[in-house]
This record gives C-alpha cells, sequence and structure tokens, in this order.
C-alpha cells in the first residue's frame, strides 16, 4: 500500500510516500481501506516532535479518516469486511490502509458521503466535548469562537447554533468571517483590525460573553477572558498560534469565571460513554441538516504534504481533505 511517511521529524515537505506493507488487524482491530483523510492542527506539530502523541519512527500523520473495513480482527464486534466506516485514528490516516482499535470506530450513516465522514469527527467531537460538555452552554446564552473559520471553530458555529445559543465568531479576515455567516454566526469580529474587547461590548450590549472556545491560544486568550460575562466558561481546546498564553488569575475571582479544559483524546480514552453519546447527537444534528463540514480543498495522497502546508499556513476554511 502506498503511505504517506514521517522518517524525521521536521516540516511538511520532509515527508516521503512510500510503498510499505499491507496491515494486519490484531485482536479487537481492524484495518479501514481509507476513501478520505482530513487534515487537522495535530499534524502539523506530530510530524515537527511538538504534539503530546508521539508516536515511533516511521509514522504516517493523519488523525481521522473515513472508509471501509478491509480486514476485522477477532473481537472486533459487529464490524465486517465492506462496512463504511469513520475513525479518530491518532495519526496513521494518511495512508490507503491505516489500524484502528474497533472500539474507536463509527458507522457512516447511508446517507453521509465519505468526504463528510472524513471531516467529521475529530473537529465536530472536539467542539461538542469542549462547548456543550465542558462549557455547558446552553440555549439563550452567547458563545464566543476564537479561529472561528478553522476546522473546531466553523463546528463550535455550527453546534453553538444547534443548541440555540447566540454566536459571535472571530477571525483573522473577512473572508474568512464571510464563512463563519454563512454557517449561522449572529455576529463577527476580525481580531486584526478591531479591538476584540470593544467589538465584544458592543455585541453584548456590554454583558459580555457566557463561553469563550478558545483553540488558538496567543494574544486574544486574555482579552477573550477579560470579556466574560459573570460566572461565564472558558474552554482552552489548543494553541494553534504556537503560544500558550499567560492569564492573570485574579480575572476569574473578578468575574466568578472558570477556565476548563477540552483534550478529544483523553475525553475519547477515559469517557467512552460519552463519547459516544456526543457521537450519537451529533450525527443526529447531522441528519437534520444542522452540522455540515465544509470542505475547503481537497488533496490527493501524494500532495498530502502541500495540504499539511497549506493547514499550517492558517489558509483552510473549515477543513482540507486528502482523496485515496
Amino acid at each position: 500500500m502506498l503511505a504517506v511517511l514521517c522518517r524525521a521529524y521536521g516540516p511538511p515537505e520532509a515527508l516521503v510516500v512510500e510503498n510499505v506493507a499491507d496491515l494486519e488487524p490484531g485482536p479487537g482491530e481492524v484495518v479501514i481501506a481509507v476513501k478520505a483523510a482530513s487534515v487537522n492542527f495535530p499534524d502539523v506539530l506530530i510530524i515537527e516532535n511538538k504534539y503530546q502523541v508521539k508516536p515511533p519512527l516511521p509514522f504516517s500523520p493523519g488523525c481521522e479518516a473515513a472508509g471501509v473495513v478491509h480486514r476485522a480482527g477477532t473481537g472486533a464486534g459487529s464490524l465486517r469486511p465492506g462496512d463504511r466506516v469513520m475513525a479518530i485514528t491518532g495519526y496513521g490516516a494518511f495512508a490507503e490502509q491505516v489500524l484502528v482499535s474497533a472500539d474507536r470506530v463509527v458507522k457512516i450513516p447511508d446517507a453521509m458521503p465519505d468526504v463528510d465522514a472524513g471531516a467529521f469527527l475529530f473537529t465536530y467531537v472536539t467542539s461538542d466535548h469542549a462547548v456543550r460538555d465542558r462549557g455547558q452552554l446552553k440555549a439563550g446564552e452567547t458563545l464566543l469562537v476564537l479561529g472561528a473559520a478553522g476546522g473546531v471553530g466553523l463546528a463550535a458555529v455550527d453546534i453553538g447554533k444547534a443548541i440555540g445559543a447566540t454566536v459571535i465568531a472571530c477571525a483573522s479576515s473577512d473572508d474568512k468571517l464571510a464563512v463563519c455567516r454563512e454557517h449561522g454566526a449572529d455576529g463577527t469580529i476580525n481580531y486584526t483590525t478591531a479591538d476584540l474587547r470593544e467589538e465584544i461590548k458592543r455585541l453584548t450590549g456590554d454583558r459580555g460573553v457566557d463561553v469563550v472556545l478558545d483553540p488558538v491560544g496567543g494574544r486574544y486568550s486574555e482579552p477573550a477572558l477579560r470579556s466574560m460575562a459573570w460566572r461565564g466558561r472558558f474552554v482552552v481546546a489548543g494553541f494553534a498560534a504556537g503560544e500558550i498564553p499567560r492569564i492573570p488569575l485574579n480575572l476569574t475571582l473578578l468575574k466568578g469565571c472558570s477556565i476548563v479544559g477540552a483534550f478529544l483524546g483523553a475525553f475519547a480514552k477515559r469517557e467512552p460513554i460519552g463519547f459516544a453519546e456526543s457521537v450519537d447527537q451529533l450525527l443526529r444534528w447531522y441528519a437534520d441538516g444542522r452540522l455540515k463540514p465544509r470542505i475547503d480543498r481537497t488533496f490527493p495522497l501524494e500532495r498530502a504534504a502541500e495540504a499539511i502546508s497549506y493547514m499550517a499556513g492558517r489558509q483552510v476554511k473549515g477543513k482540507a481533505i486528502i482523496s485515496i
């Protein structure tokens, strides 16, 4: 099979595409013949040895995939060869085959195309865990999304609207904000040209926001925290800006607010029932037309390095897909 390989840590240009041996499932595992795999920000970090997951070299990046079960090991439950499935893989998805634990595999609904399935689980479950679980967002409340045009951000916009919240989307360009409005954002802020705090005051009538989703970090985290409403919840979901902010903790006292973390990998491993319930709710919303992954660009497997560079350059509006 063909696979994109990281043989030494470095930039996307250092990745190679090679023929490697087909995969064999062990007990409780399945091999998925990949049809679509999406690029996520951890793929940028993992090849540079900057991510908390550190697979042994050489490895294939790619943390989610959709396709069909190619082979199933003993103890793989109801999964059978030919079943259409999607999975959060951690790594390995940028290849013609990926090996996955059967308990991390979700069957694809008949009405969901492969490209949507390949772009669905990682960002939507991350955002659902962050916004609905850790952030406890309720109908009628206000959600502020930083980095709102990325995969996690747009998923949060969709989920916030599905819940019945008012959603304020923040991004670095007007064209990105236009995409957020297409997904239902009630208000938008270009934080490179406008004062973030002043715009939040204007859009909320000086009340502040109930929940902040921050997958970005960097210099906008603190002003967003300072713009919280009383008893607000600030959800940390990543550091795409590359900088982990140092937050004055007196702000939590003054605002009566909380800062909580949302890490998909730990959530899926430690709370499998909660993970499954999240997936079920998200698929119901997808079937109702409330959630729709935005596919920005599609790349062939041989151009996976270009796709990762596209993500690293923060050009993606929604998801970039590796199509096999």
